[in-house]
């Protein structure tokens, strides 16, 4: 029997010593690693010449070293929505995790570089984001939560779904939520109906209403 393709990837980064520490991390967890950029204008080049399955860059590349791999990422997406994206950052700020997720949470991430030091959380994130799902670092989406704005249709929600919403946004499968609060995933079930339900998802196509839902718990924060 044929094993399955690994997943491909390209990965930019300007620093040799961190490029070479992800190519490694990645190649042992059996990605294929295509290709690897050292700005943000050869990233873009090598995703179109590759297309990969993914994407991996930090936010900060040449040539003017400020937010060129953002910028990079979010015309990937714009250009290329079957590439998955996920975006290594320094900087806990929300506004370039809104920035770079747009109108589609989907195939989508954004992690601090610290989380890179767990391998396993990295590479679980590089292969959620490939395979059209979203990873998003705990640290800003509890920014999110914190910023809540008044009269937010959020405020319908319970604490309890709140704390549901936000592990949804950070690309949890209901067995992740589930583990994360020592309940049952048919607990979780119902409180993500409920979700829809409040948030007026209820007609949406059952594929369509997470990223739905997760899109305006970033969005109305």
């Amino acid at each position: 029997m044929v094993g399955t393709p690994p997943l491909r990837v390209v990965v930019g980064e300007d620093q040799p010593l961190v490029r070479a520490g992800v190519v490694r991390v990645l190649e042992e967890d059996g990605f294929e690693v295509v290709a690897v950029a050292a700005d943000a204008p050869d990233l873009l080049r090598k995703a179109r010449a590759h297309k990969p399955d993914v994407v991996v860059t930090d936010i900060q590349m040449p040539p003017d070293s400020t937010d060129d791999g953002l910028r990079a990422a979010i015309e990937i997406r714009a250009t290329q929505p079957d590439v998955g994206v996920l975006v290594l950052s320094q900087f806990l700020e929300d506004r370039y995790a809104l920035d770079l997720v747009g109108d589609r949470a989907d195939g989508v991430g954004y992690l601090l570089k610290d989380r890179v030091g767990d391998l396993t959380l990295f590479t679980d994130a590089v292969r959620r984001v490939a395979r059209g799902g979203s990873a998003l670092d705990p640290e800003v989406v509890q920014r999110m939560v914190g910023r809540r704005r008044a009269n937010s249709p959020l405020d319908a929600l319970t604490p309890r779904e709140l704390q549901v919403l936000a592990l949804m946004a950070e690309g949890r499968s209901n067995q992740g939520i589930a583990d994360e609060l020592i309940v049952t995933v048919p607990a979780i079930e119902r409180h993500i109906t409920s979700i829809f339900g409040k948030l007026g998802l209820r007609a949406v196509p059952q594929d369509h209403r997470r990223v739905l839902a997760v899109l305006g718990f970033l969005k109305r924060s």
